[in-house]
């Protein structure tokens, strides 16, 4: 099992590749919620993910409540929000748990952080900046998951080609 990255409809086509791409190269599974800022054959959206594409398992959901519906079981969602008190990286992030990010523009509904308050977290920033980049926040949520678990599942070492 992995991580799972659900984003509740992304407006912009690169992030959603560079998400695709982070998503193909740890072995998470991409959840997207509709309405999609693009179109899934947008060139922006398949040049960032380049050719992982085959990589990547990807389903297509009309709204986050089809999602929760689904999957949520209680203590498995962690919801991404400025707005949240629990740091990222101080919550026990676990195999196959859903690490939910919402728009660019909004984040994610207000109703939605009000009724899982305890289960929204924040990545850390100065307070005159307003917010990461989506498909950084992703990456930092992804990473942080991953780095909790041991990286199972992943190279973790590199070697230097000889010359």
């Amino acid at each position: 099992m992995a991580l799972n990255v659900v984003l509740v409809e992304p407006e912009i086509p690169q992030n959603a590749g560079n998400i695709a791409r982070t998503c193909a190269v740890t072995g998470s599974k991409l959840h997207m919620v509709r309405p999609l800022g693009f179109e899934v054959t947008d060139k922006h959206l398949k040049r960032a993910g380049l050719d992982y594409w085959h990589f990547l398992d990807i389903t297509y959901y009309d709204s986050i409540e089809e999602v929760m519906d689904k999957y949520y079981n209680g203590n498995n969602f962690w919801f991404f929000s400025t707005k949240a008190k629990n740091i990222h990286s101080e919550v026990q992030i676990k195999d196959g748990d859903f690490l939910v990010f919402g728009k660019e523009t909004k984040g994610l509904p207000e109703s939605l952080l009000e009724k899982h308050y305890g289960e929204c977290v924040r990545i850390p920033m100065m307070d005159e900046t307003r917010s990461l980049n989506l498909s950084n926040s992703v990456c930092v949520g992804v990473y942080e998951g991953l780095r909790q678990q041991g990286y199972k599942n992943l190279k973790t070492e590199g070697e230097i080609p000889k010359r």
